[in-house]
Order: structure tokens, then C-alpha cells, then sequence
């Protein structure tokens, strides 16, 4: 995992995404996952870039259910960007990093 991305479970998502003083990307994977393994190292270069303005947060959906289910989450890779506690936009699957630079950027 990146230096910019941390681990976030279940036990600690409140305190460290709804919480946050600054907007926080949370990833939902799971190890398994082709997709999800496409994706991490676009999020992880962003994390480099944006990591000064943004938390950058990875959720293991296998060790951690609850969270995914409060948020609907049925598919993996799902990224949600959260703001003040809400959610301010989420994606879904494989997407190009300039799409996930616009979400970013919407919210700085």
C-alpha cells in the first residue's frame, strides 16, 4: 500500500472518514478482486498527488462488512468521497484516473 493510503476498518471509519476535518476517498476492495487491483495504483498516484488536501483511505469489504452495507455498496471496486461526514460522489468499477481527478477536484 501506498505511504499516502491508509487502512481503515469498521472499528475506525467513524472517527477517521465522517470525523475528518478534510474530504477523505475512501477505496472498498477486497484482495480477490482484478478490478480492485487495476484501480489501487491509479488511487495510490493520486494519493501522492492530492494527499496534502485529501485522506486517502483503502476498506477491505472481507474484514470489514459493516461499513460497505451502510453504504449500499454491492459491487467492488466502489470509491466514495466523503466531505463533512457525507457523501459528496461515489464510483463504481474501473474508471480512468482524469474521471476520478474531476471527483477530486469537485470537492477542493
Amino acid at each position: 500500500m501506498a505511504e499516502g493510503m491508509k487502512e481503515i476498518e469498521d472499528g475506525n471509519f467513524e472517527s477517521e472518514v465522517l470525523q475528518s476535518d478534510m474530504p477523505v476517498l475512501v477505496d472498498f476492495w477486497a484482495p480477490w478482486c482484478g478490478p480492485c487491483k487495476a484501480i489501487a495504483p491509479v488511487v495510490e498516484e493520486l494519493s501522492k498527488s492530492f494527499g496534502d488536501q485529501i485522506k486517502f483511505m483503502k476498506c477491505n469489504v472481507d474484514n470489514s462488512p459493516i461499513t460497505p452495507g451502510k453504504y449500499g455498496i454491492k459491487a467492488i471496486p466502489t470509491l466514495i468521497l466523503f466531505k463533512d461526514g457525507d457523501v459528496v460522489d461515489q464510483i463504481t468499477g474501473m474508471v480512468a484516473k482524469s474521471k476520478l481527478e474531476d471527483v477530486i477536484k469537485k470537492v477542493l
